[in-house]
């Protein structure tokens, strides 16, 4: 275990240091963008050495993957944790799923989706992180599918794009705020769409 591991001065245990790593790239990377935050400034606001780094990420592309990893999870675990029965309606699911994106955006997410706002960032089609940006999509795509299965609804391939396309729509309109509301809008459409 290194120091950085150990109690600090004030007899608190420190979180390890890639945990204040991932913490720190986070919430540096979500604010201020992938590409302007440098290793350097990773590392000074974690409060670790440049060691430390290099020992649990290869890179700063690593440190992206496993920082949209790791927001992959928390935002799978918040969707679970508060999806509606599955038991209601589906029209019901849908719009109760909207209101979890709604409450996710407003605690986790002011500058909208973290998944979009990388992927405008990484050009490179070939960067690693490309790979968890797309899983990130298709899961909440394949999650809509589900419900609207569950409707038996005809052309639910169809039906679960346009949908899709409608959560999409309200993680970028949250973070430019060109909509008052979006997940009401978005709500209002799902009820016309499967109304």
């Amino acid at each position: 275990m290194s120091a950085e591991d150990v109690q600090d001065g004030n007899s608190r245990k420190r979180a390890p240091a890639r945990e204040r790593l991932l913490d720190t790239a986070s919430e540096l990377f979500y604010r201020h963008g992938i590409r302007a935050v440098g290793i350097d400034t990773v590392i000074e606001h974690a409060g670790v050495a440049k060691m430390s780094l290099y020992n649990h990420f290869r890179s700063k592309d690593e440190l992206v993957v496993a920082y949209l990893e790791r927001r992959e999870r928390r935002w799978c675990e918040f969707l679970d944790a508060r999806a509606p029965d599955a038991a209601a309606e589906p029209v019901e699911r849908l719009r109760g799923m909207l209101d979890v994106l709604g409450s996710w955006l407003a605690e986790e997410c002011p500058r909208g989706c973290a998944f979009t706002n990388a992927e405008v960032e990484l050009a490179d089609p070939e960067h690693p992180a490309h790979e968890v940006i797309r899983a990130d999509k298709e899961h909440l795509r394949e999650r809509i599918g589900a419900v609207l299965g569950d409707a038996g609804v005809s052309g639910v391939e169809h039906l679960a794009d346009q949908v899709f396309m409608l959560f999409e729509s309200v993680l970028v309109t949250f973070g430019m705020g060109t909509v008052e509301d979006p997940v009401r809008a978005a709500k209002d459409v799902v009820s016309r769409l499967l109304g």
